[in-house]
């Protein structure tokens, strides 16, 4: 946190100046509308996240190494073209639109599934199609929004905005999960998507409703696509957050890759069970995003970052854990996502403020893409090792494995500087940063 943070510290502050009840930042116009799409765009992709593995599972019968393939397809796109996104994004002059194309091409992608279903056309290798597809318009969509959120948000609300958008997130998390597992019980499972379709519209629409200053374009220039690796290779700050999320990234995407499978083959529950769990980490994310501004402001940003990867995966001990009749395995479900929810708000506002913090504006897209293309490219390899694993040992042992890799990430912090950083660094305070 810097200085000038600490001193403004309203932590999600309400106000009825006129407004209503309102956090300061959402009196914003633009912001307000930002958020909104975000929102709208995380409820969808939360529905996603019950509804394509239930149709992978339901309708095309996939098994545990096809679920892992599915998992790796969506992910594998940070892997290929991160660094390349990144480096053409900052070259970009209109980012925004980039996005809005983004938007309507996912769009598409997704409503082709139900489609492909009302006429009995629908196949496992499309579902690897679309995550592939839908995967590379993310890794655009993000990398052109890494500038965005800076052009709309003061330093000092660093925290507070990503306490909003996180916590957004997580209201996303407990609806989306819920509604989805609903419109899965009424609907049947592929048009269920049609809630994800619809959220890409409503992003797009926002998105082309605000024009916020964007950062110039840079000059094409030799080592670009390695500037973004060479900056977080020489900052520790950098580079002990992305191994840590890394490792954590690596290792709980092998829970999600067989989570949907082992809970309808191995504990028996219906889709509308799984939503109502799922929607138990979104209950924890929610208050997470809630305490995150003032455990920052008690114990650090650094600490709160080293608490978040602690929290995040040790609730998920619980999971292969849970075995039994039906409400002592809900019991134990709830109770892992409620906790690994909490701790991953703490977990992704701390490192998402400290990095926002530390990048140069002329650097972000740059520096994104590479750390999304390691941190995420973790992703398709987890899914993959799961896929392996779950063939070769079975489902609750991989899940045994995966957890408890999860937990080493926190051991990349304890040599570390920014276990010990309180305070976000400003941008006067990067050269010290960097080094």
């Amino acid at each position: 946190m810097t200085a000038a943070d600490r001193t403004s510290d309203t932590p999600i502050t309400l106000s009825t100046n006129g407004k209503g009840w309102l956090p300061e930042l959402l009196r914003d116009v633009s912001f307000r509308r930002y958020w909104t799409g975000q929102t709208m765009s995380g409820f969808g992709d939360e529905v996603s996240v019950v509804v394509i593995p239930l149709v992978a599972v339901l309708v095309t019968h996939a098994d545990a190494a096809q679920m892992g393939y599915l998992a790796a397809a969506g992910w594998l796109p940070h892997l290929l073209f991160g660094l390349h996104a990144g480096v053409w994004a900052d070259r970009r002059t209109r980012r925004r639109r980039v996005m809005i194309a983004a938007d309507l091409g996912r769009l598409v992608l997704i409503a082709s599934i139900p489609l492909a279903y009302l006429f009995d056309g629908l196949t496992l290798t499309q579902l690897y199609v679309v995550a592939f597809a839908a995967g590379t318009l993310s890794v655009l969509f993000d990398v052109c929004n890494a500038p965005l959120f800076p052009a709309l948000v003061p330093p000092q609300r660093y925290i507070a905005g990503n306490s909003l958008l996180n916590g957004s997130r997580a209201m996303s998390r407990m609806a989306g999960p819920s509604i989805g597992g609903f419109l899965i019980q009424v609907l049947s499972a592929p048009f269920a998507l049609f809630a994800d379709a619809a959220s890409f519209a409503v992003s797009a629409l926002t998105l082309s409703s605000i024009a916020p200053p964007e950062p110039s374009p840079e000059r094409a220039a030799r080592g670009q696509l390695i500037e973004g690796i060479r900056y977080i290779a020489h900052s520790p700050i950098m580079r002990t957050a992305l191994a840590a999320t890394a490792t954590a990234n690596f290792f709980t995407i092998m829970v999600a890759a067989e989570f949907m499978l082992y809970a309808t083959n191995a504990l028996h529950l219906e889709p509308g069970l799984i939503g109502i769990v799922l929607g138990a980490g979104a209950v924890g994310g929610l208050l997470g995003a809630f305490l995150a501004k003032p455990l920052t402001t008690r114990i650090g940003v650094g600490p709160t970052f080293l608490l978040g990867c602690i929290c995040f995966p040790a609730p998920m001990l619980l999971i292969p854990a849970a075995h039994g009749p039906t409400p002592a395995v809900l019991g134990l479900l709830l109770a892992a996502e409620f906790g690994s929810g909490l701790g991953v708000m703490w977990l992704d506002i701390a490192v998402s403020s400290i990095l926002t913090a530390i990048t140069p504006n002329n650097l972000r897209s740059r520096v994104f893409g590479a750390y999304r293309t390691i941190n995420f490219g973790t992703r398709p390899l987890g899914s993959l090792t799961a896929a392996a694993l779950a063939t070769t040992i079975g489902l609750r042992p991989t899940l045994w494995t995966a957890v408890i890799g999860a937990l080493t990430a926190s051991l990349w912090l304890v040599p570390s500087p920014l276990r010990r950083l309180r305070e976000l660094p400003g941008a006067e305070d990067v050269r010290d940063v960097v080094k």
